[in-house]
């Protein structure tokens, strides 16, 4: 039986629990006294399979490195209980932060921020706010959780818009979009500023050592696109960045492009579509193995290979999209969000915190204030060569494409 009690040290109003044999005394302290440790709040209410799958992915996070990871819980208190009591947690460290209203996914955003001000998204930014917890993670609704975040924990300096940086699966590794659905109306400044925190975010975390950022359009000429895309296609030029032009939507996942920058609301799309894809992928394959013995036999041989390939394009593996540009951290997670999803956010919202990706975005952003002309020794660097060359090949295998694929249609 799981043993709770209510202790103070939180600034919660309403107090919060340790529980697996913690006292109030090595709970506060043990935290700050152990090195490397990320002390992460996570909205126990948010998500269409809360708070099951929340309890159960965080506390699968805390199991793969107890020593490394706090987890404060916020919401409904008896409720976590009932989740926390049908788990194994001995000898694992969490606390229950009582909250006692919840966002719905059709509330809207920013009203339900303020009018709710003891919903657990919102109490679990009060604890950023308040240096009692480093991150947050929610799989409740993006909108509040990025209204709350914008509100209580402010931007970064120099920062105008946050974005939801969502980590892509490709034909090499991995790449990122953003926006992803934070900012639905957006000014060239603001894909720039997007094009700059992705390039951060996938040499610090997904370790991209020189990422290329591509300008999601409607074609690969610098003059495509509505007036928004060729604005932005003129500032990323004089930025200091691995900047290879306008991408589309068939460069998404062929690996040619480790950051695609556009608005949230092409982000939003092209994340549902590719959701969707993958979906009717999987059951349309699934329906035609099963029409035949000799399908099945054939599927059993290579179910290793469809094993890995399941793992890679899976969104579970990568957890959440970080919301980049925010005075702490956040993270997003999907509204069906598996314990092994949650656990895997959590993961990020850690890594985030040990590469002190903050710190490494306000100064990119400081430096992108500048000129090309300033900063000459930035941009007549001997990458620029290799840049250069990546941009000549990607076009080259781009040709070669539609050749094959003319080809293929009989030259129409």
């Amino acid at each position: 039986m799981l043993h709770v009690r209510t202790v103070g040290h939180l600034t919660c109003p309403t107090g919060c629990a340790p529980f697996a044999g913690t006292t109030e005394k090595n709970r506060s302290s043990a935290p700050r006294e152990r090195r490397n440790v990320v002390r992460i709040a996570v909205d126990a209410m948010g998500g269409d399979y809360a708070p099951r799958n929340i309890v159960e992915g965080a506390l699968e996070a805390v199991r793969a490195v107890p020593e490394q990871l706090d987890i404060v819980f916020v919401g409904d208190s008896q409720a976590i209980k009932r989740e926390l009591s049908k788990c194994d947690t001995s000898g694992l460290s969490a606390t229950i932060a009582h909250a006692s209203q919840v966002v719905e996914m059709d509330d809207p955003p920013a009203a339900s921020i303020l009018n709710k001000p003891d919903s657990s998204i919102v109490r679990a930014m009060d604890l950023v706010r308040d240096g009692e917890v480093d991150a947050v993670f929610s799989a409740g609704s993006t909108g509040a959780a990025t209204a709350a975040a914008w509100l209580k924990l402010k931007p970064l300096e120099g920062v105008e818009r946050p974005a939801l940086a969502t980590t892509l699966p490709n034909l090499i590794g991995a790449g990122v979009l953003l926006d992803a659905g934070a900012n639905s109306d957006c000014r060239p400044k603001h894909l720039v500023q997007f094009a700059i925190m992705g390039s951060v975010f996938a040499r610090d975390v997904l370790g991209i050592e020189d990422p290329r950022v591509g300008l999601m359009n409607i074609g690969e000429e610098s003059t495509k696109g509505n007036d928004l895309t060729r604005e932005v296609f003129k500032l990323l030029e004089t930025k200091n960045l691995n900047f290879i032009g306008n991408v589309e939507g068939r460069n998404v996942f062929d690996g040619t492009v480790d950051v695609i920058v556009c608005d949230g609301f092409v982000g939003n799309v092209i994340i549902k579509v590719s959701e969707s894809l993958a979906y009717a992928l999987d059951k349309t394959f699934r329906d035609e193995i099963m029409k035949s013995p000799i399908r099945r036999f054939g599927a059993f041989l290579v179910k290793p290979a469809f094993r890995r390939l399941r793992k890679k394009v899976d969104y579970v593996e990568y957890g959440g999209a970080p919301l980049l540009g925010i005075n702490g951290v956040c993270v997003v997670g999907h509204g069906r969000s598996s314990p092994r999803a949650v656990a895997n956010a959590i993961g990020v919202a850690a890594k985030f915190m040990h590469q002190n990706v903050n710190e490494h975005l306000v100064r990119a952003i400081h430096d992108a204030d500048y000129t090309p002309s300033q900063l000459p020794h930035r941009l007549d660097r001997p990458g620029i060569r290799r840049r250069v060359a990546d941009r000549l090949s990607a076009l080259k295998r781009s040709a070669q494409a539609r050749k094959r694929r003319g080809k293929a249609f009989g030259g129409r």
